[in-house]
């Protein structure tokens, strides 16, 4: 028996990996987070499947799950959104099943940043503007630490990715504007690969305006920095006819 914990990508079924796909055809139990998942992804799990939909469970529920299946001998897929190593609370679930000795393991999913990123045809890091991408949320009733303060982060001045925060997004602003400058490229997107995606492109000084005007409020990311402006005359190397690298003599200036 084991535990599969599957990324669910940020929520069009043709975003699955092959192997998640395969997990969620053969599903006995299905354990997914409810709030998050897009509906059509359950679809896939067989009819007679048990579901647990852990938006209503606490941590003990979930564990009760995994135990009683363990009992009768069957695999779960515990499905979560994204990517399961990002805001996944995966780890509490594997420390406890490391103490009852319950075999798990975990299939990697496309995260949201990656889609929003697809969305907005946009390269999160650009030769010589950005190459760094941060991806963090914003203090909520769970603290940051402090070294992880989002406007010391900012100094960086890297591509930020900010998750679970678009409630706070005028505060956000604000902290942003000062490392990054009020017209510096942003961008938030509303559930990125849903049939009902959202867009809201501009700049620092408007994000803010622009959520308000389309009633975004959760289930959206926010992205800012330089690089998403496609900067001018900062192509990278990598194909530059003149750059010289293992696979390719480059030619004269």
């Amino acid at each position: 028996m084991k535990v599969w914990f599957v990324g669910a990508g940020p929520g069009s079924p043709e975003l699955l990996t092959r192997k998640a796909e395969r997990l969620l055809r053969a599903a006995r139990i299905c354990v997914y987070a409810g709030s998050l998942i897009n509906p059509e992804l359950l679809a896939i799990v067989p009819p007679q499947a048990e579901r647990h939909d852990s938006a209503g469970m606490s941590l003990d529920q979930i564990v009760a799950v995994f135990e009683d299946a363990a009992r009768r001998e069957i695999d779960v897929v515990r499905l979560h959104s994204g990517e399961p190593a990002i805001y996944g609370a995966i780890g509490e679930q594997m420390d406890a099943l490391d103490q009852r000795g319950i075999a798990y393991e975990v299939v990697p999913g496309i995260s949201a940043f990656q889609a929003a990123a697809a969305a907005l045809r946009v390269e999160l890091t650009a030769a010589e503007v950005a190459q760094t991408v941060i991806l963090t949320r914003a203090p909520g009733r769970t603290p940051m630490p402090p070294a992880e303060d989002l406007a010391r982060l900012a100094e960086s001045r890297a591509t930020m990715c900010i998750y679970l925060s678009t409630e706070k997004i005028a505060e956000l602003v604000t902290v942003l504007s000062g490392p990054y400058g009020p017209d510096c490229p942003a961008a938030v997107v509303f559930h990125a690969s849903w049939p009902d995606e959202k867009i809201v492109r501009g700049t620092l000084a408007e994000v803010a305006a622009g959520c308000q005007a389309e009633g975004i409020r959760r289930t959206a990311i926010l992205l800012v920095g330089r690089a998403l402006r496609r900067p001018a005359n900062h192509a990278s190397r990598l194909y530059d006819k003149r750059f010289t690298h293992g696979y390719r003599q480059g030619s004269e200036p």
